[in-house]
C-alpha cells in the first residue's frame, strides 16, 4: 500500500506516518524501485498498534521503548508485558479520576438545569 492509502485507512496523515517511522514507532517501511514505501499487511498493523496506543494516551516515548524491546525478540516479552502492565496502571487511574470528574459535572449540569428551571417558572405569567 502506498503512504496515501495507509494515510486514508488510519486517518493519519503522510507526515505522521513518516514521523512514526523516522522516530522509530514504525519498523523501517520497505520501499518500491522508485524509493516510494511500500506498507505491507504488518506494516499496517504496527501502524494500527501505535494509533490505538497512542488514543489511549501512551507516550511516544513509552511505545519507542516498546518497539524497540519488540526488535530485540523473545527475550523481551517479560520486559514488554510489564511495560504495558504499567502503562495500564497508569490508564486505569486517570479513568478513575476521569470519572470522578464526570460526575462533578453532571453534578453542576444538574444545578444549572434547576436554576434555569426556577428562573422560567418566574418568567411566566400569574393566571
Amino acid at each position: 500500500m502506498l503512504i496515501a492509502e495507509v494515510s486514508e485507512k488510519f486517518n493519519l496523515t503522510p507526515d505522521t506516518l513518516r514521523y512514526y517511522e523516522r522516530i522509530g514507532l514504525i519498523p523501517r517501511v520497505n520501499r518500491n524501485k522508485s524509493g516510494i514505501r511500500d506498507y505491507t499487511e504488518q506494516d499496517c498493523k504496527w501502524v494500527e498498534f501505535i494509533k490505538c496506543m497512542r488514543g489511549i494516551g501512551l507516550p511516544v516515548e513509552i511505545l519507542i521503548e516498546y518497539v524497540e524491546l519488540y526488535q530485540q525478540g523473545d527475550s523481551t516479552l517479560d520486559s514488554r508485558k510489564e511495560l504495558l502492565i504499567d502503562q495500564r496502571k497508569q490508564l486505569a487511574a486517570r479513568m478513575e479520576e476521569m470519572q470522578k470528574v464526570l460526575v462533578r459535572m453532571d453534578g453542576k449540569i444538574t444545578r444549572y438545569e434547576q436554576t434555569i428551571l426556577e428562573k422560567e417558572k418566574g418568567l411566566s405569567r400569574a393566571k
